[in-house]
């Protein structure tokens, strides 16, 4: 479903001209080699271009439609008028050896086979220029010139004259063409049916690597490929094993290069780099998803406007462009594996839908928050980072929960155990403000509620005074110890929640008789200096300790969490204007 899908997108891209058609590819190219017509090199032209990359004025290679570029693992293999220097001159930045004269032999033979029949000025001065060009006695030429090491840093070379890339030459475009078409095959031309497209095709032996990818090699990775033999089956070898087409090779490749290529249009989670799109191709789909996913402080209005349309089954409409609910949506994550990629996920389903499941998340996550919070939805990713120790080097999430996260809200599924014990986790190990933040009560709250099926239904976005839980009064309990603590000892840096709230959290009858007997105290003392506050903490603690039936000698996780998100009701229920009440 993956290929198919991604060889739709193709069909939909290449009818807007977005991507190359089959036989060319776009790819960096740093220099052109300025041919005479005698073949002679007149000089070498700079494509590169200058870009600002944060502070920095860089210089980037551009990108040129050429023929469809082979795909390289340890042979010798050349491309058709783009490559680097080893193919197109004949020496790298070491100079010359066996193997890079090796491939310039493999260069001069192919575009000597190809241009065989042409007869165009252009044609004619890249056939001469093979036949004519002596890499070991042209590098002592070059070596010591400035342009050296630019030429052989392995970024790609095409040729030039009078004004015209050689790939852009009209007779040259046509013999690529013709050759495409009625080329049985360098693979052997095995034939049979593509997988993809269901019709009888010849099937590629090796497939276009994919770039884009953080964490795979540069130079690319592959989608599909075999490469020892416990994967083969029935005798067939490499990506025989996997029938495709040379079209659905090439259509899904080009896709999905595309799309990891539209940075508005993915983001990384974790080490899974997502990609998304509509199946009509129309970008308005996904700059939806990404407002919905991404959230911001600028686009939150945006986003509760598309969830107040789902809840209300109305139209979505953006910037006066309406969205076909049934249109179907596709997200794909995929990590790197080597010289080859993971796919992490793939989900597909009705757009409306897709929607509908994270506006429930969020509906899920939605819990009150302190007065100096401006985000109004937490994204994934910053889910994530709150399962993350912020004092250690690396920040990364566990790759394998930030999948699973990610489907579970695309698909309205069950949030991963990883997520709600990582949460506890961090709880337990830090301190200070951060130990119970908002976003960390956030997700224990909507783990309980989609997971545990706990009250749902019920708003548990701030105090609900009604729940009659043990944990959840529990965790009350110790936030009321924790004011009467604090109103008595004024500027007080550590409180019972740094000594006291890990093990009252876990083993409540070993800790809270404790902790009643150091109230006790702090309440004399409270009479004496604040009657009114004694009055109000005795009341609250009336209120609670009237539904307890006793202190557990344990809690479960399931139980920490309640008594977690106890804890941070009252808290910031103490902390909550009266006209915000109201």
């Amino acid at each position: 479903m993956i290929l198919q899908a991604l060889a739709k997108h193709y069909e939909n891209l290449a009818a807007e001209g977005k991507v190359s058609k089959e036989g060319w590819c776009e790819a960096k190219v740093s220099y052109a080699i300025e041919l005479m017509p005698d073949g002679k090199v007149k000089g070498f032209i700079s494509l590169k271009t200058e870009e600002e990359r944060g502070k920095k004025k860089v210089w980037v290679s551009t990108t040129r439609m050429v023929p469809q570029m082979v795909t390289r693992s340890s042979g010798v293999s050349s491309n058709f008028l783009c490559d680097n220097s080893k193919y197109m001159l004949g020496f790298d930045k070491d100079g010359s050896s066996k193997r890079v004269l090796e491939c310039f032999q493999a260069a001069k033979e192919k575009h000597l086979e190809l241009l065989e029949q042409a007869e165009g000025e252009m044609a004619a001065s890249i056939k001469a220029f093979f036949e004519t060009w002596n890499p070991e006695k042209e590098e002592e030429k070059l070596k010591e010139s400035e342009i050296w090491e630019a030429l052989t840093d392995g970024g790609n070379l095409i040729f030039y004259m009078n004004g015209c890339e050689a790939q852009e030459d009209e007779e040259i475009k046509e013999l690529w063409n013709k050759k495409q078409n009625s080329c049985d095959g360098e693979e052997g031309g095995n034939t049979g049916i593509c997988l993809v497209t269901g019709k009888k095709a010849e099937i590629s032996r090796i497939h276009r690597t994919i770039k884009g990818v953080p964490g795979a090699q540069s130079s690319g990775a592959a989608l599909v490929s075999f490469n020892a033999p416990a994967f083969e089956s029935y005798g067939k070898e490499q990506s025989y094993n996997a029938p495709v087409g040379k079209y659905a090779e090439f259509a899904y490749t080009t896709a999905l290069n595309y799309l990891l290529s539209q940075r508005n249009y993915t983001f990384q989670l974790g080490d899974t780099m997502v990609v998304y799109w509509a199946e009509n191709g129309q970008k308005a789909y996904q700059d939806v998803f990404s407002f919905a996913l991404v959230p911001t402080v600028d686009n939150r209005e945006t986003i509760r406007e598309i969830f107040d349309c789902i809840k209300k089954d109305q139209p979505i409409k953006v910037e006066d462009i309406e969205m076909d609910s049934e249109q179907r949506f596709y997200i794909l994550g995929l990590a790197p594996n080597a010289a080859r990629l993971s796919v992490r996920f793939f989900y597909q389903d009705s757009f409306g839908k897709i929607l509908e499941h994270i506006s429930e998340h969020y509906e899920r996550m939605k819990i009150v928050q302190p007065s100096w919070e401006t985000r109004e939805y937490m994204s994934i990713r910053d889910m994530l980072m709150e399962t993350v120790n912020q004092n250690s080097r690396d920040k990364s999430p566990i790759p394998n929960m930030a999948a699973m996260v990610m489907q579970a809200v695309l698909s309205g599924g069950r949030y991963p155990a990883s997520l709600y014990t990582d949460t506890l986790i961090r709880i337990r190990a830090d301190q200070g403000e951060r130990k119970l933040s908002w976003g960390r009560t956030a997700i224990l709250k909507a783990y309980l509620i989609r997971n545990t099926n706990w009250k749902e239904g019920v708003n548990y976005m701030g105090l609900n005074k009604e729940n009659s839980e043990q944990p959840y009064l529990l965790g009350r309990l110790f936030a009321v110890l924790e004011f009467i603590q604090k109103d008595t000892n004024p500027g007080i840096k550590a409180t019972i929640r740094d000594r006291y709230f890990n093990s009252a959290c876990a083993t409540p009858a070993s800790v809270f008789p404790i902790l009643i007997k150091l109230m006790n105290s702090h309440i004399k003392k409270l009479e004496r200096d604040n009657l009114g506050a004694k009055i109000s903490y005795e009341n609250q603690l009336t209120e609670i300790m009237g539904k307890l039936d006793e202190f557990p000698r344990r809690l479960t996780l399931e139980e920490q969490g309640k008594f977690d998100l106890g804890y941070y009701h009252q808290v910031q229920d103490k902390y909550t204007k009266r006209e915000d009440r109201k």
